[in-house]
C-alpha cells in the first residue's frame, strides 16, 4: 500500500480581527476535511494583519491563548491538523515573535516555530515588531510524514531547508505573507521549487493574499514538478504527496547522501 498523505494550503485574505480570521478558519477547515485533507496548513500572520493603529503587541497572545484554543477546537471537531501562523506575546516586550503553531486532529498543541529570519528588506522592518527566534524548526510527524517548518522570508536562506533534510524531513509546509511587487512573485516560486529540487522532498507555501500580497500558493513535489496551485485570488489547495515519490527521486537523484559537509564546517 502507497503511504501518502493529503494537504490544503489555504491561500486566505487576512483581516485585522482575529475573529474574522477565524471564521475564515471555520469556513475552510470543513471543507478541507471534506477533500479528504489530514492537514491544512493557514498563511503567515494568519491571527491578524497589522494595523497601522495597533501594535502587534496588543494582538499577540500566549500559546494557551483563546486564538490558539480555538484551533484547537476546530482540529478536533473537523479531525485534520491545523498549522497556522499567529503573533505569539513575549513577556515584558513590547515586540512579537512571529510564529507559526501546529495542531494535532486531537486538538493537541504539538509544536511552535519562531521565525528566524526577519524580512528587514525593500523598505519593510520586521525587527522593529518582531523578535526572531534562536531555535531550528522542529519536525513533527503525520501519518508517518516527517514535517518540517519554515515561514515566508526563511525561503531566501537555503541552509535551514538543507538541515531539515537532513534531519528527515519529507515535507517543509511554509506560511507566507509574500508581498507582491517587481519580481517578488517570481522569486516565491522559484524559490519553493528550488528548496524542494535541491533537498528532494515536498515544499508547499500557503500564501496570504489580496492587498500587498501575491497569492501563488504552491506545492511543489521532490523533482520540482508542480503539484497543485493557486493565482491571486482566495482558494483551497489540495495536493497529495507519497513517500514512493520521495523515495523514486532521492534513489535518481541522492544528492542529501553526497553532501561533503565535513568541507564546509567551520
Amino acid at each position: 500500500m502507497i503511504q501518502s498523505l493529503k494537504l490544503v494550503l489555504a491561500q486566505v485574505q487576512g483581516s485585522p480581527i482575529p475573529d474574522e480570521n477565524l471564521a475564515a478558519a471555520r469556513d475552510a477547515a470543513p471543507k478541507a476535511a471534506a477533500l479528504g485533507a489530514d492537514l491544512v496548513v493557514f498563511p503567515e500572520m494568519f491571527m491578524a494583519l497589522p494595523a497601522p493603529d495597533r501594535g502587534l503587541a496588543e494582538i499577540a497572545e500566549p500559546l494557551d491563548g483563546p486564538f490558539v484554543g480555538a484551533l484547537a477546537a476546530l482540529a478536533s471537531e473537523c479531525n485534520l491538523n491545523i498549522v497556522a501562523g499567529i503573533w505569539e506575546s513575549v513577556p515584558d516586550e513590547t515586540r512579537v515573535f512571529n510564529s507559526a503553531i501546529v495542531i494535532s486532529a486531537q486538538g493537541e498543541f504539538l509544536a511552535v516555530y519562531r521565525k528566524l529570519h526577519l524580512f528587514d528588506a525593500l523598505n519593510v522592518r520586521e525587527s522593529d515588531s518582531m523578535i526572531q527566534g534562536d531555535s531550528v524548526p522542529p519536525m513533527v510527524t503525520v501519518k508517518g510524514f516527517h514535517i518540517g517548518f519554515a515561514i515566508c522570508h526563511d525561503l531566501r536562506f537555503p541552509e535551514l531547508f538543507r538541515s531539515l533534510a537532513l534531519r528527515g524531513a519529507h515535507l517543509i509546509v511554509v506560511p507566507s505573507a509574500w508581498y507582491s511587487g517587481p519580481l517578488k512573485e517570481d522569486h516565491y516560486l522559484t524559490l519553493l521549487k528550488a528548496r524542494a529540487i535541491e533537498n528532494t522532498l515536498y515544499v508547499g507555501g500557503a500564501d496570504q493574499t489580496g492587498g500587498e500580497f501575491c497569492g501563488r500558493t504552491s506545492l511543489f513535489d521532490p523533482y520540482g514538478v508542480p503539484i497543485a496551485g493557486a493565482g491571486e485570488g482566495p482558494a483551497l489547495v489540495l495536493g497529495e504527496i507519497s513517500l514512493a515519490r520521495l523515495d523514486e527521486v532521492r534513489s535518481k537523484v541522492p544528492t542529501l547522501r553526497q553532501c561533503r559537509l565535513e568541507l564546509f564546517r567551520g
